[in-house]
């Protein structure tokens, strides 16, 4: 129904067209679809998912087909219908099923079902937007049809512009906004595959989902904690006391949501950077983002490029949640070692208590200082130029230096434990935040075949990097548009003299750019010695070599035959 490797036609239509089926994948993700009019055992589980996920596939492919067909007005038509089917199916739920119940509200599902219009708000805008591109779509091929235009399969225009731009001298760069800077810049020359932007739509619209019903759930407990179970309370505690600390939490839990959910939004904007900045990288010829000690098999990344979308949004659903109760389980140790005792004590009192409780780490925070300014200044040598930033790594003082190592061996011992304990609530910190990330390891140098997911995006950019590299593609089409012009039978004579000898000049200002490319040419190599010597000299002074370079290269030469 789509082609997820390589197309760039209708990309938003078809995110949205995954927009539309989000009830479904995230009825898939709760485990809420049950093909099946029974329960199956537990051990089928896993079968169960995969039939449910063909179920959903069926029943959800025929907004991609009518999105792909060839046939713009029949596929126009029949997604029309099927849309506005699913729509009116989709408001009437809402409307006459779920807006006519009679639940109670003190039960959390009846509470639940008040705001169940808010998990349809993204597929009903899917559908709008697909109903609108579905009567587009008709439109646009009835004026073709009307006007006789023949259709064009489009051209990917920006890989050939890509592509023209290696072979033209690079313009004066101009001075770039902090915008483009800091955050993002635009590059004319690429475009998104319809896989990342389907992946970072569904992305969105997970995190909104997981979103409200985090908040409805809060919700009703905040609403029975302060009405129903208000009463029952005091019994084993004070009134007052209860209530700030009930405070303390509601207050925590809907501050730290709100930087959760910026978190990551922050992340899934990332994807769309990361995404370009790896794979040009990896057309420019760099590898410094792939990695060094493992080399991942052909199979395994195809797999990748199958399994990441899904992944995603699993990670960037699970991520919120996780980074949620991890800044509010921060944000609650903040409140009662900052907020409760300045309101309890005053903030004199909770600022003396500070100090006192930091000297110890002041002191020693002071001596790893002053162990660098005294290296610095006492056992470094002097700069041996004025315009050096710093010292040289030459040592002066060795023995005062030995000294000095030798008392505060002991000391660093007990510093190593306090630095051991910050490595870990930084690691802890880095691998909590960055969970979501799967463009990014959380494993160290050395382990990062350990993470699966991270294994998944470098799989995946891989596989796009052999199958939609622009040099690559521009190379297949010109040699594809050559090989069916020189199969043609009637070409006149004259034209194919025109086309050598324009070949020719092609070849010599290649060759006069390029000078080293001479030796890789089939005739230099089947040359005998003297032209082959003469050949390989001129190209590598033409290079840019000196005479030193010459008669190395001369050597060589003998050497090699």
């Amino acid at each position: 129904p789509l082609d997820f490797m390589s197309s760039l036609e209708n990309r938003w239509s078809y995110a949205f067209a995954f927009g539309a089926t989000a009830p479904q994948i995230f009825g898939l993700f709760f485990g809420f679809i049950n093909p099946f009019p029974y329960s199956p055992p537990r051990y089928l589980k896993a079968f169960v998912y995969l039939i449910s996920s063909l179920e959903v596939g069926i029943v959800c492919q025929p907004f991609f087909v009518c999105l792909s067909t060839p046939h713009k007005i029949l596929g126009g038509v029949l997604g029309l219908l099927y849309t506005l089917a699913w729509f009116v199916v989709q408001l009437w739920d809402i409307v006459w099923c779920k807006g006519s119940s009679t639940l109670d509200n003190e039960n959390m599902f009846g509470f639940s079902l008040q705001y169940e219009w808010l998990f349809d708000a993204p597929n009903l805008l899917s559908l709008g937007f697909l109903f609108f591109r579905f009567g587009f779509m008709i439109l646009n091929d009835v004026l073709f049809r009307l006007k006789k235009h023949s259709k064009k399969k489009e051209i990917k225009k920006h890989q050939y512009r890509y592509v023209q731009r290696l072979l033209t001298l690079p313009a004066v760069a101009a001075q770039k906004s902090w915008f483009q800077r800091k955050v993002y810049e635009w590059d004319p020359y690429f475009k998104f595959p319809n896989r990342i932007i389907a992946t970072i739509v569904l992305s969105f619209f997970g995190l909104y989902m997981i979103m409200l019903t985090e908040q409805i759930l809060s919700s009703w407990c905040t609403k029975m904690i302060y009405g129903q179970w208000k009463d029952d309370l005091p019994s084993f505690a004070y009134m007052t006391t209860w209530m700030t600390h009930l405070n303390y939490a509601m207050y925590t839990w809907y501050i730290t949501s709100v930087w959760a959910a910026v978190s990551s939004v922050i992340h899934i904007s990332h994807v769309m950077v990361y995404y370009r900045k790896h794979i040009k990288s990896l057309w420019a010829g760099e590898k410094q983002y792939l990695p060094k000690t493992f080399t991942l098999r052909p199979a395994v990344s195809v797999a990748g490029l199958l399994k990441y979308p899904g992944y995603q949004i699993a990670f960037t659903m699970w991520g919120y949640l996780i980074v949620h109760l991890a800044m509010f389980t921060a944000g609650m140790v903040f409140v009662y070692l900052v907020i409760s005792p300045i309101r309890e004590n005053g903030f004199l009192s909770w600022l003396l208590d500070l100090i006192t409780f930091l000297t110890n780490f002041f002191i020693v925070f002071t001596l790893m200082k002053l162990q660098r300014i005294v290296i610095k200044w006492v056992f470094l040598q002097d700069k041996t130029s004025p315009h050096d930033e710093e010292k040289p790594l030459a040592l002066n003082n060795r023995k005062a230096f030995h000294t000095f190592n030798y008392y505060l061996f002991f000391f660093n011992v007990i510093l190593g434990l306090g630095s051991c304990v910050l490595r870990l609530i930084r690691s802890a910190i880095v691998a909590l935040m960055l969970v979501s990330r799967i463009e990014r390891t959380v494993m160290p140098q050395g382990f990062k075949k350990l993470d699966a997911s991270h294994c998944t995006w470098v799989g995946m950019i891989i596989t796009d990097h052999h199958h939609n590299n622009p040099v690559l593609v521009c190379f297949c089409h010109l040699l594809v548009k050559h090989t069916l012009q020189s199969v043609q039978v009637d070409v006149k004579p004259a034209f194919l003299a025109k086309k050598r000898a324009h070949i020719r000049w092609a070849l010599v200002y290649t060759l006069l750019r390029n000078p080293k490319v001479i030796l890789l040419r089939k005739k230099c190599w089947n040359a005998n010695r003297e032209e082959f010597e003469h050949a390989f000299i001129w190209a590598m002074s033409a290079h840019g070599g000196n005479k030193n370079t010459i008669k190395s290269v001369q050597t060589l030469v003998s050497a090699l035959h």
